[in-house]
């Protein structure tokens, strides 16, 4: 965690001021926590391309997980006000160009998930994905990249499979075949909401099926 803060601290200037900024301000817990003791923000985001360069953030949705529970409470879903047509990625998500025209600016939408994002550990399913756009958009917006503490629900479950000398076929780390693992339920795919709800299930499932009685660390999940 300390690399993360040294780097804030070299971009802390040009961040002044802005959302971003105070949610870097917020305490960060201790990698030695344990991970009940953690507060975590799942969160989903689709987009209208896997490719950051040229793609936009069209929708971003998260719940937070407090005390090893998930509160419902915390849930929010957000739509993006796009700059160009959705295209052919609307077959995906089954966000239109009409609904997201009376969307939330990205500034908007960035603001409020920075909000929930202070002070909490984030977690994706394929975080590689996920925080190339939010980078793209912290650089965008701020000038800076997102510099938040994040755990990749794939990364983990690619790793336990891999202890175990377990062949990775297609499909096993799909967020739905991973869950297939944990006897958790299908849902419906790509909605950021849905399947924020879907990673925080299996994030749960996951950590209580390595800790078993014992403690795992935040730094077992990063």
């Amino acid at each position: 965690m300390w690399r993360l803060r040294l780097r804030r601290l070299h971009r802390l200037r040009r961040a002044s001021g802005t959302p971003l900024q105070h949610c870097w301000q917020q305490h960060l817990p201790s990698t030695s926590s344990d991970w009940r003791r953690v507060s975590f923000l799942v969160c989903d985001a689709e987009m209208s391309s896997l490719e950051p360069a040229t793609g936009e953030l069209l929708s971003l949705g998260w719940v937070a997980v407090e005390e090893g529970g998930i509160q419902l409470g915390s849930a929010a879903h957000h739509l993006i006000r796009a700059d160009d047509t959705v295209g052919q990625s609307a077959t995906v998500h089954q966000l239109r160009d009409c609904e997201l025209a009376s969307a939330q600016p990205i500034d908007e939408a960035m603001a409020a998930f920075l909000a929930a994002a202070a002070g909490r550990v984030l977690v994706f399913h394929n975080a590689f994905l996920d925080t190339a756009f939010l980078n793209k958009a912290t650089r965008a917006l701020y000038g800076v990249p997102l510099l938040l503490p994040t755990v990749d629900t794939l990364a983990l479950e690619e790793r336990l499979l891999r202890r175990r000398e377990q062949a990775i076929q297609a499909g096993d780390l799909r967020l739905q075949g991973c869950r297939d693992r944990y006897g958790l339920p299908p849902y419906p795919a790509h909605n950021a909401l849905i399947d924020a709800l879907a990673t925080a299930e299996l994030l749960l499932a996951h950590a209580r099926h390595r800790a078993g009685r014992g403690k795992l660390s935040l730094s077992q999940l990063l």
